[in-house]
């Protein structure tokens, strides 16, 4: 069902004929796998062994070469020469070029693993609605009609529509798909915009990607093939192998040499015919042979039988030399390729930046003395790691942040208003998350932040194994405070509450959209001496406008933090409970850039090579970071440079010609739409490099010149190219 996005819910079920309580029959399950097919991937039928050595020698030059080898061959035995020294020659060329083919075979093996690759990001199992009862079943059984239900840590295990919310949210990590940078809410409500892209399909579950948050049930509307990881699928089944720019100009240069030796040859053939006759011949036909032996080692020795042998040396010492610099070259021409790119499209999530959401600014309540002084403070660390510093304003680094009462409070809210968990993965040998990005970042902050009362605790920290300093700060406050109630987060109030009690003392802590947490505070913590005051309308004003500087003008991700004192013997939260808060701080959150990207970006453009940044995020936060990597430098103003999928594809034929060689931000993209760029540049004699590190670079990285998978990306990305 292509267009389940823009049905409602019962259109939905009306067409596959199920009952949303029952599930399909068995007979209905018979009847749509005939219909639909299975859900799975089909497998590329491969060459044979043998196939894809004979494609290796189907190049001119190498023929070329095969024949001079065989030609010197015959003629040494044709001599009479014997001994080493008669073949070697030929035995030379012949090593070489078997060299060549092994490479090439090992090259076009590895290639194809992003298609199995592929497939590891289908889920294994579903939860699955079946006459009336639910069963577990293997994920390669479901068939369009199914009803299933999924929560959080589930992987989506086909393309499905949103019918029931059984909590009250359900948001899905689908940057792997679509690069953005945030989990994205689901909801019931159909699509009615028209040219959708996946983004905008916010009611649609899309295979492969898994839910952070929530719980919900959904009906599969397509599957294997027919989901938006089967076309990401089909379009590498597509893609041809594109020829390098070294392949082409030695091609060139074989079709050259081959005319020009076939024509020596001749030539020298029939301008020794008045000789076929000499008697020292032996005979007309005896003569004929003679200057034919000549012709034919004359175009012997003008054959640069070592060519591809200096050619795969000077290559291999490139590789050698990328390798010293943490690049693996896994296709010897490539690094010729890259030598000669003029424009690289380059991955926004997960490449420039390093899709890990970090919090970067804290603003809170310094003091109300003689009038209200906010204090803004940053943040280190662009990753999951709780490595990172706090700096106030003036720049200097605060040695023990936790001594500071907004944000020791901060630090509490942060560790206990969350459901994520942040551990260490020794054998990959980084910090990982389970749950939303947002909260991760929070747990984050709190063990930046630290601990009161120790001196020692920076050092002390960092004496810690790996595993256990992950969330030991966190640790810390969940032991000294026992959770009573959560009041999850709704649509309607944008906030989440939690109700803890330590030392007969209880304490609601809340974190929401500053605008409703703002709007529920009648109190506000100062920074300086710990004392609470009243919110006044002054303060509250400053509060909102460095809420907007950090939401418009930084695209920073906001979340406000505030607490209130609960009667004791409370068991539960209600919503009228979360009114008259204190309120602690504001937070501002983003996907940071990688801290080597501006110096490359600049790199780049002192080369003379242009940088098209390509995400599927939206436009606002892209531009806010491409002005941060110096992506915009050489711009002085945005138009005609940066333009969203749908904005391209409206332009006329030659307005698009003109905006692909103004271009330096493409968003809000579908895998579709990055392949499609690649071809359109490619079409203006552009040698393109696509740089990327998700399931959704694949297709784009298969079809450039040159494809450039990030080490920490998927194992898609890394095989494709």
């Amino acid at each position: 069902m292509e267009d389940a996005y823009a049905r409602s819910v019962t259109e939905v079920l009306d067409f596959f004929g199920v009952d949303p309580k029952r599930g399909l029959t068995d007979a209905q399950v018979t009847q749509h796998a005939r219909l639909y097919g299975k859900n799975v991937l089909p497998e590329e039928k491969r060459a044979s062994f043998w196939k894809l050595v004979l494609k290796q020698f189907d190049d001119l030059l190498v023929k070329i070469l095969i024949v001079a080898a065989l030609v010197s061959f015959v003629l040494a035995l044709i001599n009479g020469d014997t001994g080493l020294t008669a073949f070697l020659e030929p035995s030379v060329i012949l090593m070489i070029l078997a060299a060549n083919a092994a490479v090439g075979v090992i090259t076009e093996t590895n290639a194809e693993k992003a298609l199995e690759e592929l497939r590891a990001y289908q889920a294994d199992i579903a939860t699955v609605l079946r006459n009336g009862c639910f069963s577990i079943l293997p994920a390669t059984e479901l068939v369009p009609g199914d009803i299933v239900e999924v929560a959080v840590g589930c992987k989506i295990p086909a393309d499905m529509r949103m019918i029931e919310m059984l909590s009250n949210q359900l948001r899905v990590d689908q940057a792997i798909l679509t690069g953005e940078s945030c989990s994205v809410e689901k909801e019931l409500e159909s699509t009615t915009a028209t040219n959708v892209v996946y983004q905008d399909k916010t009611n649609i579950l899309f295979s492969g990607t898994v839910v952070v948050a929530g719980r919900a049930r959904a009906i599969v509307v397509g599957v294997g093939t027919h989901t938006a990881m089967g076309g990401i699928h089909d379009s590498m089944l597509r893609t041809e192998d594109e020829v390098t720019p070294l392949k082409k100009k030695l091609d060139e240069f074989g079709t050259f040499l081959a005319k020009v030796i076939a024509g020596i040859c001749v030539l020298v053939w029939i301008v020794n015919i008045g000789h076929f006759r000499d008697p020292a011949h032996g005979g007309l036909l005896r003569g004929a042979i003679h200057y034919f032996k000549i012709a034919v080692a004359l175009a012997v020795a003008a054959i640069p039988e070592g060519l591809p042998a200096v050619v795969t040396t000077c290559l291999a010492l490139g590789t050698k030399r990328m390798a010293r610099l943490n690049a693996i070259v896994r296709s010897l021409p490539s690094v010729e390729t890259l030598g000669c790119t003029t424009v690289i499209c380059s991955d926004k999530t997960g490449t420039l930046t390093t899709n890990m959401m970090s919090a970067s600014k804290v603003c809170v309540l310094h003091t109300v003395q003689h009038a209200p002084v906010i204090s803004e403070y940053s943040v280190s660390g662009t990753t999951y790691a709780p490595e990172g510093t706090i700096f106030d304003s003036t720049g200097l680094q605060l040695e023990l942040p936790a001594q500071s009462p907004c944000l020791l409070h901060i630090a509490m809210c942060s560790a206990l208003c969350n459901e994520s968990i942040l551990q260490y993965n020794p054998d990959k040998g980084n910090y990982e998350k389970i749950g939303e990005s947002t909260e991760v970042a929070l747990r984050v902050l709190a063990e930046k932040i630290g601990l009161p009362g120790f001196d020692s605790m920076p050092s002390s920290l960092n004496m810690l194994s790996k595993h256990e300093r992950a969330s030991y700060c966190n640790h810390y406050w969940e032991d000294h405070f026992k959770k009573i109630s959560v009041a999850d987060f709704t649509r309607d109030r944008k906030m989440m509450s939690v109700l803890c009690s330590r030392n007969q003392l209880q304490i609601m802590f809340s974190k929401g959209a500053p605008e409703s947490i703002i709007s529920r505070c009648t109190n506000i913590l100062c920074n300086d001496d710990g004392s609470t005051i009243p919110l006044t309308a002054s303060i509250q004003a400053e509060l909102e406008s460095r809420f907007h500087s950090f939401a418009g003008k930084e695209t920073l991700r906001c979340l406000a933090l505030a607490f209130k004192r609960m009667p004791m013997g409370l068991q539960s939260l209600s919503h009228n409970d979360e009114n008259d808060l204190t309120f602690i701080g504001l937070v501002g959150m983003l996907d940071p850039p990688r801290e080597e990207v501006r110096n490359a970006m600049l790199s780049c453009m002192t080369a003379g090579i242009r940088v098209i940044v390509v995400t599927g995020d939206n436009k606002t936060t892209a531009e806010s970071l491409c002005r941060k990597i110096g992506a915009f430098d050489h711009l002085a103003d945005l138009a005609g440079h940066s333009y969203t999928a749908t904005e391209f594809e409206e332009l006329p034929a030659l307005q698009k010609t003109l905006a692909l060689q103004r271009m330096a931000l493409f968003t809000r993209v579908e895998p579709s739409h990055k392949r499609m760029l690649v071809e359109a540049l490619r079409h203006q004699n552009e040698v393109v490099a696509m740089t990327g590190d998700g399931v959704n670079d694949a297709p784009a990285l298969k079809k450039a010149d040159i494809g450039i998978a990030m080490g920490s990306g998927t194992a898609v990305a890394k095989s494709s190219n």
